[in-house]
């Protein structure tokens, strides 16, 4: 296996492969040109974004800049996105964002994953972990999501949560760690 499909797979893999280093300046340059687009180039930026992400469900898309991200490909959205300022994606394993999700500024979403042994760390070897989110998801500002976290649908992550676990469907949760404080039922 190359490193790339090592990463892709959850397994470890050299984070200093020269493939995976290229890879990443070439979406750094397309990241550079997204975030210096003008507010009225609204077309330029959702075809960037079209290049760039893994899966896009419709043109009702929306990222305000700055947005910054790993690879790029391995992020797939839902309907009627929108993400304000400074959204970070360190997207080394898949993130599956689902249909009407609305992340607030400064949400970052990470995948990588590094040893607690510094030995192992500068290695510079290192294992990823995907990250879901579900459908009608409301995610506040400056909320920190780790690896391996699933989000259900309905939920609404309080602002400066740290999302260590899982949040089960129907949910608002807030706080670091993030713990659920009210289960909602639907009204509709």
């Amino acid at each position: 296996m190359t490193e790339k499909e090592k990463m892709l797979a959850g397994e470890i893999y050299s984070a200093v492969d020269p493939q995976l280093i290229e890879e990443l300046a070439e979406v750094k340059e397309i990241i550079h040109d997204y975030n210096l687009l003008r507010p009225s180039e609204k077309e330029e930026a959702r075809e960037i974004l079209k290049g760039l992400l893994g899966h896009i469900a419709d043109d009702n898309i929306l990222i305000n800049q700055p947005f910054y991200c790993d690879y790029g490909k391995q992020i797939s959205v839902g309907k009627r996105f929108f993400a304000n300022f400074n959204f970070t994606v360190l997207d080394e394993a898949r993130v599956t964002i689902g249909d009407d999700c609305f992340i607030g500024p400064n949400v970052s979403i990470y995948t990588a994953c590094h040893s607690t042994d510094p030995v192992e760390r500068n290695s510079r070897r290192e294992w990823a972990e995907p990250v879901t989110i579900g459908n009608n998801v409301w995610i506040g500002g400056s909320v920190t999501i780790l690896p391996g976290v699933t989000i259900g649908d309905n939920v609404t992550i309080g602002a400066g949560s740290v999302v260590t676990k899982d949040i089960p469907s129907n949910s608002i949760a807030v706080g670091n760690p993030c713990k659920v404080v009210k289960t909602i039922f639907s009204i509709f």
